[in-house]
């Protein structure tokens, strides 16, 4: 008797996240490591006035916006839709004094959600490739879409993505995988050319789509946003060793809203 196996779905990367091992994993960093030095250089590039209100996609445990409030900039917004993680923001957001409005939302049906459906934001994150999280590029579409509804003309949007050309071990790497993709014989979870779907030592199963430049470029056009600024996240800063521990190389992203 033939097996079916279930792809990749936001369930999925929800339970995932949700799991013991990543809550862990994600508490220990919102607790331990805070802004990157690359975040760092560019939210004050980016977001220089602190008084603006900002809308930080994809929390967790509050990493990047608890270190934002600690570092001035106090009218904040943040959701995740994975509820343990957003249990840990929570409390750190507590053990901090950081005043955040905190929501359980997805990012793909954001807009109409109570807690901001009448705001409008000067800017928005989506930090430590959550977007690249979210299964189906029609999805990532959607919550870009989403995030544009809610923030003003000009208002910035930082993100970061994996990279599937930045290296020659990756690009050898995705022409065989890309081999298997017309041959059939792709991994049956994953949805479309360039996920991954594995398994890390304390952190538990993680879903990541790993898109090419191009890609990200006509999806910000499709989307309400303006491309702005690129770059490697080694170029921008160089990361202690705990940042470089905790995540592979990236690229930053910063759009604005047309």
């Amino acid at each position: 008797m033939s097996s079916t196996v279930d792809p990749v779905r936001g369930q999925t990367v929800r339970d995932d996240f949700n799991d013991v091992r990543a809550v862990v994993h994600y508490t220990k960093a919102a607790h331990g490591i805070g802004l990157w030095e690359s975040e760092r250089v560019l939210i004050e590039r980016f977001f220089p006035d602190k008084s603006a209100t900002l809308l930080e996609a994809g929390c967790g445990a509050g990493r990047v916006s608890v270190a934002l409030w600690e570092a001035g900039y106090q009218h904040l917004h943040a959701f995740d839709f994975a509820e343990e993680l957003l249990a840990q923001a929570h409390s750190l957001a507590l053990e901090r004094n950081a005043a955040l409005t905190l929501f359980h939302a997805d990012a793909t049906r954001l807009a109409k959600h109570p807690a901001v459906a009448d705001l409008r934001f000067d800017g928005a994150l989506f930090m430590f490739n959550g977007l690249m999280q979210i299964p189906l590029r029609r999805n990532r579409r959607r919550a870009l879409r989403n995030l544009a509804t809610l923030c003003v003309p000009g208002a910035p949007l930082l993100f970061t993505t994996h990279d599937r050309d930045d290296s020659a071990v990756e690009r050898a790497l995705w022409r065989l995988e890309a081999m298997r993709w017309a041959k059939g014989k792709q991994d049956p979870i994953l949805r479309e050319f360039g996920d991954r779907y594995y398994e890390e030592d304390g952190v538990g199963r993680t879903f990541m789509h790993l898109p090419v430049r191009d890609e990200i470029l006509a999806d910000l056009k499709a989307t309400g946003w303006v491309h702005e600024f690129d770059e490697m996240r080694r170029r921008i800063a160089a990361e202690p060793r705990k940042v470089r521990d905790f995540s592979d190389e990236c690229r930053f992203w910063v759009a604005r809203r047309a």
